[in-house]
């Protein structure tokens, strides 16, 4: 096992070991240039022991001092030692390690200047020794994953899981800030608090964003069951028939969604305004049932892929073409049910360009996303921005939460679709 793991994996341990000793090396090298001197990552973390006021994130220096030491010691110890647990135990470390670091680059303003050792700081004083030990962990724990023959891809998703969480913790992050205010110059918010979530709601707010997340609601869930079930027959419809002015119908559908839906919005809010429809929500649901047949081309493909001896079969049986749309084709169409719910919900809840034209200062009517648009006027911003960041964690959460439900049925779908 031994020869296993470093006979065949030589080349990549020895860098692996190289990044963990090198990264262990930049502990004692400058990590941050204050007052004409400079300080190393360790004299740092002894000088915050000693200051009398600490950040609550002030722990990411001391655990990446930690996980540092540690990781140098694995590389010793798999050397003397080496086993598939104790690289596996390696690569968990070091995993860890590279996320403190990284979090380092957006935190250490916030450790720095609560703690006194510095002001006014920014990331062009962090020192060579911080830069160099960021890319030393990464380098590192690439050649770990190599040597316990992990899927390359796994490298690649996990440094870019790392980078993709930072868009989503500063959202949260803000929406949790209890300092008021557009920029505030630091990662980390020094207080946290759920008022902001708290205000959206509250009956004393001017906001009536419980207002607007309804309206979104409603608009998306009625979009959402008419835009599936009008996709759906259309799809079925041109999969299983056959008629006159067929093919030509579907080129007019497939040239007319070719083009941007916003160029026709001003001639669509004209027509609702004659009809008496404009600012109000039933329009929104309208116009979106109204163009949703083009959006057949996904459905009628996987219903093509459907052996029409099923139907046939069906039809001798005495099944009507209904019967056979409900009982037969729906219940072998899970996957694509759930394709066509969740980019039907999805499109209504998150569109913006229409209502915001549509519902002009009527504020009653807003959806989320014109709401919290409208937060962000430099009139409001620096007042409701905190506010603004918590109500986008609000909106985001029904998606979530939709999404983690129908990814289930999406593959029970692929699982259970027809082979022949």
């Amino acid at each position: 096992m031994k020869k296993t793991v470093i006979g065949l994996n030589l080349i990549y341990y020895v860098r692996a070991a190289a990044g963990a000793i090198l990264s262990f090396i930049c502990l004692f090298l400058p990590y941050i240039s204050r007052d004409g001197s400079r300080s190393s990552m360790v004299s740092t973390a002894l000088d915050l022991l000693k200051a009398q006021e600490t950040s609550k994130i002030t722990f990411f220096v001391y655990v990446a001092v930690a996980l540092t030491t540690l990781s140098f010691i694995c590389a010793a110890f798999n050397f003397v030692k080496t086993s598939v647990k104790g690289m596996k135990i390696w690569q968990a470390i070091q995993v860890v390690n590279t996320a403190f670091w990284t979090f380092l680059l957006f935190a250490s303003k916030t450790i720095l200047e609560k703690a006194g050792l510095q002001s006014g700081f920014m990331n062009k004083y962090l020192g060579i020794g911080f830069f160099l030990g960021l890319i030393a962990t990464y380098f590192a724990l690439v050649y770990i994953m190599k040597v316990t023959q992990t899927n390359r891809g796994y490298i690649i998703l996990t440094i870019l899981g790392v980078i993709w969480m930072f868009p989503i913790l500063w959202i949260l992050l803000t929406a949790l800030r209890a300092e008021q205010g557009y920029y505030v110059g630091y990662f980390f918010p020094h207080k946290l608090t759920f008022q902001n979530f708290i205000d959206l709601f509250s009956n004393q707010s001017v906001l009536p964003f419980g207002r607007w997340w309804l309206n979104t609601l409603i608009v998306a869930v009625c979009s959402c069951i008419i835009n599936t079930l009008i996709i759906l027959m259309t799809s079925f419809t041109l999969s299983r028939t056959r008629f006159k002015g067929r093919k030509g119908f579907m080129n007019v559908l497939m040239i007319i969604g070719m083009f941007p839906g916003f160029m026709s919005l001003i001639a669509v809010y004209n027509i609702l305004k004659g009809l008496g429809l404009n600012q109000s929500l039933a329009a929104l649901v309208i116009v979106g049932a109204a163009g949703a047949a083009m959006g057949y081309h996904v459905s009628k493909g996987f219903f093509d892929t459907i052996p029409k001896a099923v139907d046939e079969a069906a039809i001798i049986d005495g099944a009507s073409r209904l019967q056979i749309f409900t009982h037969i084709t729906l219940p072998l169409s899970k996957s694509i049910i759930v394709y066509t719910v969740l980019g039907s919900f999805l499109g209504a809840w998150s569109d913006y360009i229409f209502p915001s034209m549509l519902f002009g200062d009527k504020q009653s009517s807003y959806t989320a996303a014109v709401g919290l648009y409208w937060l962000t006027d430099f009139r409001r911003i620096d007042t409701y921005y905190t506010q603004f960041a918590a109500g986008a964690v609000v909106v985001a959460v029904p998606i979530v939460i939709l999404f983690v439900w129908l990814q289930r049925f999406y593959v029970e779908g692929l699982s259970g679709s027809v082979k022949g």
